[in-house]
């Protein structure tokens, strides 16, 4: 640890890892400018590393306005960097900075990672196994509940053994596309139309489209097929999509539910769905509404399953829960996000702003959490 502030308090060393190899590469660099722009400097020593596009792992600048993702600005991890490289043993924990033309040097050991990644090769468990690897603690899931999670397929299965209700869905695989694509999509016809067409492992509403007619299907799974080659076909469920941000329990307790949320999207601003540019790149056209405006045993029974869903999975630390609650009056799961959009405007922080718990202290949460787990099989 660090201990260069006053009174001799060690402060504890994080290392906000951000970027990645994934399509949510920008996202992932604002979110990992909000949570550095919160991070009290009197306790914590940040250490900030990239991992470039490529996969190379740099030594980043620590300001926050350089990470952030607006229309104009797109943030990007520069590969010049000096490389990091991580201990893969547990008896070394000490990172190490490889600068181009100089002699390796030793960063010392981290206290956590908080790893900011969206998507493929950082929120799907290959991050998570890494750090297991080593013997470093993190913030949020481990390994299975990361890889779950980031798999819109195993998710559903997981959830279904588990008793949770989920919407109608079909899977196509690579083998079956390339096989005979006319029967992946004589499959989607037990689906009634419109569909949701998603890459199975793909956030931020990546490859995502709203199909209405068997005429545009597949055009729309060559889409998704861009971003992963597993696709998830969804029957659209008619009625309000309703989240929850979970928060593991301290000490063994049950986890933590927040006050429900709902994003309500005016189409007349040119978005189908919550898509990625209504997310992250719009100033108008979305509404985020916490409490959401529902009757109060639908809020608790989304609450009930959004818990439960946290520990079907095996989850750690966060997790952000969508439900739909239909015209039906029903609430069904639609999925998990085992490291939500985490920007300050984003859902999941908001939400808990509105159950009582600032983005600053959610940050430290968040870190106090994965400090106090073991490492190891827990």
């Amino acid at each position: 640890m660090s201990t260069d502030q006053p009174h001799g308090q060690q402060r504890t060393r994080v290392a906000v890892v951000f970027g990645g190899r994934s399509s949510e590469h920008a996202v992932s660099c604002a979110t990992a400018a909000g949570v550095m722009r919160v991070m009290d400097p009197s306790r914590y020593d940040v250490i900030p590393i990239g991992i470039a596009r490529d996969g190379r792992w740099v030594l980043a600048e620590g300001d926050p306005s350089r990470l952030e993702l607006s229309g104009s600005h797109t943030p990007e991890v520069d590969p010049a960097g000096a490389g990091v490289v991580v201990p893969l043993g547990a008896s070394d924990r000490a990172l190490t900075v490889q600068a181009p033309g100089e002699m390796p040097s030793s960063l010392g050991e981290v206290d956590v990672v908080f790893p900011l990644l969206h998507g493929p090769f950082g929120e799907d468990g290959t991050i998570q196994g890494m750090l297991e690897l080593a013997d470093i603690r993190y913030v949020g899931s481990g390994v299975l509940a990361s890889a779950v999670g980031m798999d819109k397929h195993y998710m559903k299965v997981l959830f279904a053994g588990a008793g949770l209700p989920v919407g109608p869905y079909v899977v196509i695989t690579d083998a079956q596309w390339r096989r005979d694509p006319a029967a992946a999509m004589d499959a989607v016809a037990g689906l009634s139309y419109p569909v949701f067409v998603k890459p199975a492992r793909a956030g931020s509403s990546m490859g995502i489209s709203k199909v209405g007619s068997p005429a545009d299907l597949e055009a729309a799974v060559e889409a998704a097929r861009l971003h992963d080659l597993k696709v998830v076909v969804e029957a659209a469920i008619t009625g309000r999509e309703i989240e929850c941000a979970v928060l593991q329990g301290r000490d063994g307790a049950p986890p933590r539910t927040s006050e429900v949320g709902e994003v309500e999207v005016d189409h007349d601003h040119g978005h189908d769905f919550y898509d990625f540019e209504a997310k992250y790149l719009e100033d108008q056209g979305v509404t985020l509404s916490c409490p959401a405006k529902v009757p109060e045993q639908v809020s608790a029974e989304v609450r009930r399953l959004a818990a439960a869903a946290f520990e079907a999975l095996g989850c750690e630390g966060l997790a952000r829960v969508d439900c739909f609650y239909t015209d039906d009056g029903e609430v069904v799961v639609n999925e998990i996000n085992t490291m939500p959009g985490f920007t300050p405007h984003s859902m999941y922080p908001q939400m808990w702003a509105a159950t009582g718990v600032d983005y600053a202290d959610l940050v430290d949460e968040l870190i106090q959490l994965a400090l106090a787990r073991p490492t190891g099989l827990r």
